[in-house]
């Protein structure tokens, strides 16, 4: 057996995805970390050994511009190259080269940290260290930070350390939630185990364990659709444990899991009721996926009403989007097997108050762990918005690794530095405006080869005969005076039309009614009918621009989406994924849904010029979309000609890095086990061969080039301090969209 002492600037314990982009991203600001996963992989529950998709704020595309950015979007992007097929194990692979490429980590897999060294008085306790043993290797470590961070789910680290948690469900008097019970009790979420199957080309015999279920004298066959071909999340309701202790039980709950899996498997090879004769066990989990267990106490605790009401903070560190998502707690053999679901009317934010202990002064958290409600922590536990809250809580470490400083302290002095350099590393966020003093690109007049001035969707390619009001979403900056629909009509008829607002910047819904308009229109095909609605708002923001059911008429669908547009149903039953059932299609959110529209706008004219895609929008201080599509869009590409975006100062300054953050359309709803294909492996709306170019006292010189980018974010480190008048981005080509994209360049 070998002692180990590992001393490093932060400490994560957990290597789930939250783990993961906690200790990346502190990593990345230069700090030494430890990074300690008691698995053989990393991911959690994403992972090879559990395979739960990895979802966020989209809400399965319910939500408008929501997928994350930051360190787990660029993972989804990078998967959604090289993993097409959504395998698995190639997914471990991505999430392993995401740390490896970090020389700042050291991981130490298979390491099961089961001592915490703490002390202090029950209002102030300090982690000292934390030690852990590793399995296959007879390896006793002990850590040793100035900052901890606990991101294993179970929270365990902080349990050992003294810090205050919850478990289970509050009392409504609590904090007056709507779904919470009159009484407190013990009950949770419960855990799932999945299954995998493919078609062996050959018939396959199952004989089924002795300890398989006959699920026939269960409910389960009268409660669940059964087809032969589904596998992985498509049985995310294999659920149990809810009633009893999710960590104390789990070898209990994972063996019943086991025999309603192989029931169910017995159930379809074996009743003759499907169509499964070459079908085979490809792949059962053995690692039950939980889903809640302890909710640790922060300076401030997340709540149902924060979600519902889309509360802004001042100490806004990430976002999150999910439903409110609870399960009865008995689990699949509820009597009535229906989830609770609320949708938020678009992304909610987090508070950096919810990401560290109220009592424990070195210790951070991310994950399914945080500082909130049950019920609110039935929108936050997902993966996606876990992974947000990881990147946020590895910055805080690092910052107060820096500043010798509690994540407490950091909150009180310095919120607004942490904001900040969460905005340089394009974490998940919004609402917050960079304006950093040490962005040089701030006080540069920013021009371009061109811009897009006129929005117009002019490529008609299918028709769509509403029977329903439909919608489209446009930028209004600094006006709208008249717009003009492509349409057929099958008689005379008038068609009416109505523009509303969205209410907040973060939202894609019709809030209120600002102006109404019709035209008569004459029976015919391909006509531009125009209508008059004027709009001059106070500030730019987005019109959800609203054409009335009309049974006389076809609108056109284009297949060449525009960048700043979205295109709406107003659905008369909910058209969403199988997997979000329980939703109120009366929520506004649900109803308008865009998911028969993805990528295929109506087509539509404004006949104002726009502003909205002006160059100087790469420096206005917003890097996804908020209101309105914050970015540079250049008038569409010919072949020959680049376009350009140019930064000039009054006089010469002197910079080592430059930032670009690229448009990789977070409106796109990515998943990365791939419940759905794109037609495409790389975002088409990514800038794919550019160069960057400094005016100097020896004039033009190429700084960097790249001639294959999928990335959205990238940097470049000169490695020297170049002085220079003006900067240049050439762009020479994208991945398929026909206009070059830029979200934001940032230069110190």
């Amino acid at each position: 057996m070998r002692f180990e002492t590992v001393r490093s600037d932060v400490t994560v314990v957990g290597g789930g995805l939250a783990g993961v982009c906690a200790a990346v991203s502190a990593a990345r600001l230069g700090k030494k970390v430890a990074l300690v996963q008691n698995r053989p992989v990393l991911g959690g529950n994403s992972s090879s050994e559990i395979r739960v998709w990895v979802l966020g704020a989209t809400g399965l595309g319910v939500n408008r511009y929501a997928r994350e950015t930051g360190i787990i979007g660029e993972m989804i992007v990078e998967n959604q190259y090289l993993n097409p097929d959504g395998n698995p194990y190639l997914w471990d692979l991505v999430v392993l080269e995401t740390v490896r490429k970090e020389p700042n980590i050291q991981l130490f897999l298979n390491t099961n940290v089961h001592e915490v060294e703490a002390d202090g008085d029950e209002s102030n306790r300090v982690v000292r260290a934390a030690t852990g043993w590793m399995m296959g290797s007879e390896r006793k470590i002990r850590f040793e930070s100035p900052v901890f961070l606990d991101c294993t789910g179970d929270g365990l680290v902080g349990f050992l350390a003294g810090a205050k948690y919850r478990l289970g469900r509050e009392a409504k008097s609590e904090f007056g939630e709507d779904w919470a019970p009159d009484e407190a009790d013990s009950i949770t979420l419960g855990s799932t185990l999945l299954f995998y199957t493919k078609d062996a080309g050959h018939p396959v015999k199952f004989i089924p364990p002795s300890f398989a279920k006959d699920i026939t004298k269960t409910a389960i066959p009268m409660k669940r659709v059964f087809k032969s071909g589904d596998s992985g999340c498509h049985y995310w309701w294999i659920e149990w444990g809810g009633e009893i202790d999710t960590l104390r039980d789990n070898e209990r709950i994972r063996d019943e899991l086991w025999s309603v899996i192989y029931g169910i498997w017995d159930y379809i090879k074996n009743s003759g009721k499907f169509d499964a004769d070459n079908m085979t066990l490809e792949w059962v989990g053995s690692v039950p996926g939980k889903r809640e267990y302890r909710r640790f106490v922060g300076d401030y605790m997340l709540t149902m009403n924060d979600l519902k009401n889309q509360t802004q903070y001042e100490d806004n560190v990430a976002m999150g989007g999910w439903s409110i998502d609870l399960h009865p707690p008995e689990g699949m053999y509820a009597s009535d097997y229906v989830s609770k679901l609320f949708c938020v009317d678009g992304t909610f934010q987090i508070p950096f108050r919810c990401l560290y202990s109220v009592n424990v002064s070195n210790l951070l958290f991310a994950g399914r762990n945080i500082s909130a409600t049950h019920v609110a922590f039935g929108a936050t536990r997902v993966m996606a918005t876990c992974s947000a809250m990881g990147e946020a809580a590895g910055v805080a470490a690092a910052l107060c690794a820096d500043k010798n400083a509690t994540p407490r302290e950091l909150y009180r002095s310095h919120i607004r530095e942490l904001q900040q350099t969460l905005l340089w590393q394009d974490a998940a966020m919004f609402g917050v405006k960079c304006d950093d003093d040490a962005d040089l690109a701030v006080r540069a007049r920013v021009t371009a080869s061109s811009h897009l001035s006129r929005l117009a969707v002019d490529t008609p390619e299918s028709t769509f005969e509403p029977d329903t009001d439909v919608a489209f979403l446009v930028p209004v900056d600094p006006r709208i005076d008249e717009l003009e629909l492509l349409l057929d009509a099958k008689r005379d008829t008038v068609v009416e039309v109505e523009v509303w607002d969205t209410g907040k910047p973060e939202n894609y819904i019709p809030h209120r009614l600002i102006v109404a308009g019709s035209a008569n229109v004459k029976e015919g095909s391909r006509q531009w009918v125009r209508f008059r609605l004027p709009w001059s708002p106070a500030a730019p923001q987005n019109a959800f621009v609203v054409v009335k059911e009309n049974a006389d008429i076809a609108l056109y669908r284009s297949h060449t989406p525009t960048t700043g547009t979205l295109s709406f149903i107003k659905e008369k039953s909910a058209n969403i994924s199988s997997l979000l059932t329980a939703l109120d299609n009366e929520q506004l959110v649900v109803k308008w849904s865009m998911k028969r529209l993805v990528r295929k706008p109506f087509c539509f004219r404004l006949l104002n010029e726009t502003a909205a895609y002006v160059p100087e929008k790469v420096i206005d201080g917003y890097q996804r979309p908020y209101g309105g599509p914050h970015m540079w869009v250049s008038a569409a590409m010919r072949e020959g000609r680049d376009e350009w975006l140019e930064l000039q100062w009054d006089k010469p300054s002197g910079f080592s890095e430059i930032h670009l953050i690229f448009n990789d359309d977070v409106n796109e709803d990515l998943v990365n086990l791939h419940y759905k294909r794109t037609p495409f492996e790389v975002i088409p709306e990514l800038v794919k061969q550019y160069r960057l170019e400094a005016h100097t006292a020896d004039g033009w010189t190429v700084l960097a080039e790249a001639d294959d980018n999928r990335k959205r974010r990238n940097v470049h480190r000169l490695g020297r301090t170049v002085t220079a008048d003006r900067l240049r981005l050439v762009v020479r080509s994208t991945n398929g969209s026909p206009c070059a994209e830029v979200v934001a360049i940032r230069v110190v």
